[in-house]
């Protein structure tokens, strides 16, 4: 037990809260590891009806996962790493395959590991608070825990966008592009967990009622833009779209993507290539895990959480340093499958 997530049973409906609040409640091993055994135990139990997933204090839902932890585990020999995304691998898939509605309340960042343990739930509300991304490109990782599924099923382009700027979404933005299944003020979010906690049964019903309109989605002013830009699923035909439009926007994301890792982006546009085919949300899984094993094994993690997180110099020094040196070979080493002994497999 942890006392970083806290377990409880109200009635019918099985609460999971995350408690780290000085780390914006990143997700530790051992909290997917309780996370995953209270799923599993609800799973079986006939009179727990519904579970609620959110944070229990301070801001934010959830920031990632333990990023520390897999950079000091990726400068040896990366077993910690791997230790940690098998556990968290097995619990966001527990939440795919878990037959009860879940509800997770996305008030605050969401991000990373956050996504993960948000994006499973039947409800996903969102309120002004949200700020919904998937940064990894920024250190050296990849939209894991189930990004290859989420984003390469969003409409157009969106996905291949978000996986590689990393950009932030609010609220209103995450409920236009389904994302979130509701938006809500955050001030009634006390008024939704008491009264679904009193009627498990009527989720849906709770969130409609106390749903308000959503402002305009402002991402939806680009969309045409993004399907354009974005349309090739190789990186130089992307960077050539942006550098050659001219526009303002175009010149932006442009900027951005000169930050982040080529190898990061170059492993994540074959990962929503991938993801968008893939027969099963098991099959997307055990290919990031295979994916993290071998990026992990790389310099970019070091070096991006060097820069981002620990120096905060925000110059990364990546290895390799343009997309060209980033050869296919490299690309297929990295979704090169592991041994029957090595791979992820559903707890």
């Amino acid at each position: 037990m942890t006392d970083d997530i806290i377990i409880e049973r109200d009635g019918a409906l099985g609460r999971i809260r995350l408690n780290r609040p000085k780390a914006i409640h990143a997700l530790t091993a051992d909290m997917c590891r309780v996370m995953l055994d209270a799923l599993g135990e609800w799973a079986n139990d006939p009179a727990l009806q519904a579970v609620t997933i959110d944070h229990a204090e301070g801001r934010g839902f959830c920031a990632g996962g333990d990023i520390r932890l897999i950079a000091e585990s990726s400068a040896g020999d990366g077993q910690a790493a791997r230790d940690f995304f098998r556990v968290e691998y097995a619990m966001n898939h527990r939440l795919f395959t878990f037959a009860k509605p879940v509800v997770a309340f996305m008030d605050g960042i969401t991000m990373g590991g956050g996504v993960g343990i948000s994006q499973p739930a039947r409800y996903r509300v969102a309120t002004e608070n949200t700020r919904f991304a998937m940064p990894e490109t920024a250190i050296g990782l990849f939209p894991d825990v189930g990004g290859g599924w989420y984003l390469s099923r969003l409409d157009g382009r969106m996905g291949q966008f978000l996986a590689l700027s990393g950009h932030r979404l609010d609220g209103a933005e995450c409920l236009a592009l389904g994302l979130a299944s509701h938006y809500l003020p955050a001030d009634a979010l006390v008024e939704a967990k008491r009264r679904i906690a009193a009627d498990p049964a009527g989720i849906e019903d709770v969130l409609d009622a106390l749903s308000t309109p959503a402002p305009d989605a402002r991402i939806l002013a680009h969309r045409d833009a993004i399907d354009r830009l974005f349309a090739s699923d190789r990186l130089e035909d992307v960077l050539t779209a942006l550098d050659e439009d001219g526009g303002e926007w175009a010149r932006r994301q442009r900027d951005t993507l000169a930050t982040k890792s080529p190898q990061a982006m170059k492993v994540s546009l074959k990962l929503l290539l991938d993801g968008r085919a893939m027969p099963s949300f098991e099959d997307e899984m055990r290919q990031e895990f295979a994916v993290a094993s071998h990026v992990v094994q790389r310099p970019d993690i070091v070096e991006g959480v060097r820069a981002v997180i620990v120096d905060k110099d925000n110059a990364p020094r990546w290895n390799p340093d343009t997309p060209r040196g980033v050869s296919d070979h490299l690309i297929d080493r990295i979704f090169a499958p592991l041994p029957a002994d090595e791979e992820w497999n559903p707890a």
